[in-house]
């Protein structure tokens, strides 16, 4: 009857250890997914954030080139008034 009783303890601790060295590897696989999907998501924000401030400078660029010609242009406009005078 002894023996029953320590072969069942002996069993019910061996399983909690290795329950719990499963436990613990199934944590760690778990957290290196969501650190990989975190990554993942850090790269295609940093990516997005790299198109937008290109097309960003772009559309700056256009618009001061057009205000350049707007200037050139308000120029004339004060050399012909000048003249008019």
């Amino acid at each position: 009857m002894y023996e029953n009783i320590f072969y069942a303890a002996f069993f019910f601790t061996a399983a909690a250890a290795v329950l719990i060295f499963f436990m613990k590897y199934v944590s760690a696989v778990l957290q290196a997914r969501v650190r990989l999907a975190q990554d993942e998501a850090y790269r295609e924000l940093a990516a997005h954030a790299v198109r937008a401030q290109a097309e960003a400078a772009a559309a700056l660029s256009a618009f001061g080139a057009g205000l350049a010609e707007i200037q050139s242009q308000l120029a004339m406009v004060g050399r012909i008034l000048k003249d008019v005078e």
